[in-house]
């Protein structure tokens, strides 16, 4: 008689892939509220009743609200997908609000 194979317990990719895939949940109201927080930032500036020249280049104003929110995603966000997504609502905004007489005038 010819012997035989052990037969071995089946493994499909499929539940290994489930096994250790990592499981993300961000709530609702979380989200809706980072979604305020970054809409807020890229509204403030820091515009100049007379334009301010630099190398002959006029500034009429200066993000403040961008360069915080960058740093705030850079900061609490772990994954890149996440952070280009929060980059890019906060450069939106803060581009359409640069035509929007908002924020601080000095």
């Amino acid at each position: 008689m010819a012997k035989q194979k052990q037969k071995r317990p089946r493994t499909y990719a499929r539940n290994r892939a489930k096994r250790y895939r990592e499981k993300i949940y961000e709530s609702d109201s979380t989200y809706f509220l980072k979604l305020v927080v970054f809409v807020l930032l890229g509204t403030l500036w820091l515009k100049f009743a007379q334009p301010l020249v630099v190398a002959g280049i006029p500034f009429g104003g200066i993000p403040l609200g961008l360069l915080v929110g960058l740093l705030l995603v850079r900061g609490f966000e772990k994954y890149q997908s996440d952070r280009k997504i929060w980059y890019a609502i906060l450069l939106v905004v803060t581009i359409i609000s640069h035509f929007v007489p908002a924020g601080i005038v000095i």
